[in-house]
């Protein structure tokens, strides 16, 4: 992986983010706090803005940087999460030390543990998780068996799309959407939906997949 992946995966991150806007605002009207869209916006648009003094760096303290800013810049629960997610992909690259698919699975995969352990939550709680867990887990089984990098990110879109429809049926443990119980039933998570527009705007920027 290299820092200029590392920077035009975050314009297509950002990108894919304006385009739902009004997806992501409805979502989280109905089970959120109403500003999910809003900080997913702010911290994308703040990476895309890093550019200059990130396209010098290594990966590893790419990301790290990035996940600075994050805590800094996203509000809500979200900062803090996405920002241990970052920091630990970026000290898990640095640890590992090689350019190997399997680094990055590694480096995924911690993150999202990371995230897990921050928010105190896992699979089946209707949050971003149902999303990444999955997502880590196919990403380490694949590249374990060395499958090719198309097949890699085809299958990483259609594991986040599940993941993410998955949580239409879950109730919520975490978050406010917690407190609505079986109400909240119906509704995907509105930051399950995000993960998997950013998980699919970073397969396609890897191979430039088309609609």
């Amino acid at each position: 992986m290299k820092t200029s992946f590392i920077l035009n995966v975050a314009e297509y991150i950002r990108d894919a983010i304006l385009d739902h806007e009004s997806e992501l605002e409805s979502l989280d009207r109905a089970i959120g706090d109403g500003d999910h869209y809003i900080n997913m916006k702010r911290g994308a648009s703040a990476i895309v803005e890093m550019r200059a003094e990130l396209e010098s760096l290594t990966p590893d303290a790419a990301l790290n940087k990035i996940g600075m800013k994050l805590l800094s810049t996203i509000g809500g629960a979200s900062g803090p999460l996405l920002a241990s997610f970052f920091m630990s992909m970026g000290k898990t690259l640095k640890e590992k030390a090689d350019d190997g698919a399997i680094s990055y699975a590694a480096a995924f995969a911690d993150g999202v543990k990371a995230i897990q352990q921050r928010g105190k939550a896992g699979l089946g709680e209707k949050t971003m998780l149902d999303v990444l867990i999955p997502v880590a887990q196919q990403f380490l089984t694949l590249t374990a068996s060395h499958t090719n990098t198309k097949e890699i990110c085809a299958s990483l879109i259609h594991t986040a799309e599940q993941g993410m429809l998955s949580t239409k049926a879950l109730i919520a443990t975490k978050g406010r959407a917690a407190s609505l119980g079986e109400r909240a039933i119906g509704h995907i998570d509105p930051g399950a939906k995000s993960c998997q527009l950013m998980i699919e705007a970073v397969c396609k920027q890897r191979l430039l997949i088309q609609d």
